[in-house]
C-alpha cells in the first residue's frame, strides 16, 4: 500500500498554537514547558526554533530560565498581533503615505467608518488609544 504524503501544516499554525501557549500561561515557558501545553505531540527542538523565531520577529521577549530561555509574549492576543505585523508591514516600505492611502483605499464602507471612529473623525468620537490603550 503506497505511503500517503504528510499534511503539510497551513503557514504560522505553529507560531499561532505556541503564541496560545504562552497567552494562557501566568508566567514564562521555557520551550519545555510549551511542549507539555501543546499535548507534547512536537518535538522540543521545533518549539525551541519555533520560539526562536518568534523572538526574533519581537514576538515574543526571553530570559535566562537555568540553562534554557522562558519566553513571554510581548503582544496579548490575537488582535495585538495582527496589528503587530500590519505596523511591521508598514515599516518597511519608505513612502508610509502612499501605503496608508492604498490600505485605506481597499477598506471596505464598514473598515472604514470604524477606522474614523477610531481616528476621532466618527459620531462616536473615540480615540486610537481608547481601544486598546494605545497597546498591542
Amino acid at each position: 500500500m503506497p505511503e500517503l504524503p504528510a499534511v503539510r501544516r497551513p503557514s504560522g499554525e505553529l507560531e499561532a498554537q505556541v503564541l496560545a501557549a504562552l497567552w494562557a500561561a501566568d508566567r514564562p515557558l521555557t520551550p519545555q514547558d510549551v511542549q507539555l501545553a501543546l499535548g507534547g505531540e512536537l518535538a522540543r527542538t521545533t518549539v525551541a526554533t519555533i520560539l526562536a523565531r518568534l523572538h526574533d520577529k519581537g514576538t515574543v521577549e526571553r530570559s535566562r530560565a537555568g540553562r534554557a530561555y522562558a519566553y513571554t509574549p510581548t503582544v496579548r492576543d490575537p488582535a495585538g498581533l495582527a496589528a503587530r505585523r500590519m505596523r511591521t508591514e508598514l515599516d518597511r516600505e519608505q513612502d508610509r503615505s502612499t501605503v496608508l492611502a492604498r490600505f485605506v483605499s481597499d477598506l471596505s464602507d464598514d473598515d472604514e467608518r470604524l477606522l474614523r471612529e477610531l481616528l476621532g473623525d466618527g459620531t462616536a468620537g473615540g480615540a486610537v488609544g481608547g481601544v486598546d490603550g494605545g497597546r498591542g
